[in-house]
């Protein structure tokens, strides 16, 4: 077989485009590269602004107060206990609620997915909020965070248009030979979605590991709020009190301590990306495909 020859424009374009996706990578890495840098130089090298790309002076000292404050560990725990559990409950809703919808004898369809759209747009407001969340007793409770935003309208109507593209004769095949409903979608759909429910998880997982505002809101209690709270009140009300409390190179440890957490926080989130990569394009784009 003859390879098709490039022609000079062609070249040059496709060099073009490397050349910008390379330059994109740089710009995304280097704060990436220059966190991680910082977390492990020497305090004091960090602190006079001499480190700008690779670590000087390797120095694990902020990791290891960080690891030590019980505040942070409580925190991550937390986390990853909202994160696990509100990602389950976000996929069982998920799911099942927009497999129901992708059926057209679902009776009152265009009504609830009308009222599903209105939700995307209005809202009741932090206040009218607040004195609900009061009422439900869900003050200092974890079930807030896992009720809070158990279904996102955006995902699950993206879990609808993808369950159309599902051949409706594998269902009616099955269907035939006597399988329910239920064995339906546990056996057949849900096998067949795996892209959907690797973008999904990606989505809910994300969403619940930065979460902070909700918790700020109604989690007044220490021992319930998540990492990236506490992460808020390291970064940006400098409360690292209770990491290094009172030393001597207590102004020059803080920066590390900072870049440390920042680290400890991020780095779940970005080991779990690159398995799930495979079905993010390929869910995101057959979700979109209007059925």
């Amino acid at each position: 077989m003859t390879a098709i020859k490039e022609s000079t424009g062609d070249r040059i374009f496709n060099a073009f485009v490397l050349g910008l996706a390379t330059f994109l990578a740089l710009i995304v890495m280097y704060p990436l590269i220059y966190i991680v840098s910082c977390s492990v130089s020497d305090p004091n090298l960090v602190a006079t602004g001499q480190i700008w790309l690779l670590p000087k002076g390797l120095n694990i000292d902020g990791y290891v107060r960080v690891f030590q404050d019980k505040n942070i560990m409580t925190g991550y725990a937390n986390t990853i206990m909202y994160t696990v559990g509100g990602t389950l409950i976000n996929l069982a809703m998920t799911l099942t609620c927009g497999y129901a919808l992708s059926k057209n004898t679902l009776p009152g369809k265009a009504l609830i997915i009308t009222y599903l759209f209105i939700t995307m747009y209005f809202s009741g407001g932090l206040i009218p909020s607040y004195l609900l969340i009061r009422s439900l007793g869900l003050i200092d409770n974890r079930a807030l965070m896992y009720i809070i935003g158990a279904v996102s309208v955006y995902n699950l109507l993206i879990s609808r248009t993808f369950f159309q593209t599902i051949p409706a004769d594998i269902e009616e095949a099955a269907t035939i030979d006597g399988a329910s409903i239920f064995r339906v979608f546990w056996q057949i759909v849900v096998p067949l979605s795996k892209a959907l429910i690797g973008v999904m998880v990606l989505y809910y997982g994300v969403g619940h590991w930065n979460a902070w505002f909700n918790a700020m809101l109604y989690l007044q209690d220490r021992k319930l709020q998540p990492l990236q709270l506490v992460l808020r009140q390291i970064l940006i009300q400098n409360d690292i009190s209770d990491i290094i409390q009172q030393t001597a190179d207590k102004d020059l440890i803080a920066e590390t301590i900072k870049y440390a957490v920042i680290v400890v926080a991020t780095a779940p989130i970005l080991c779990l990306y690159p398995f799930l990569q495979k079905y993010f394009v390929k869910g995101v784009l057959v979700g979109a495909v209007k059925g």
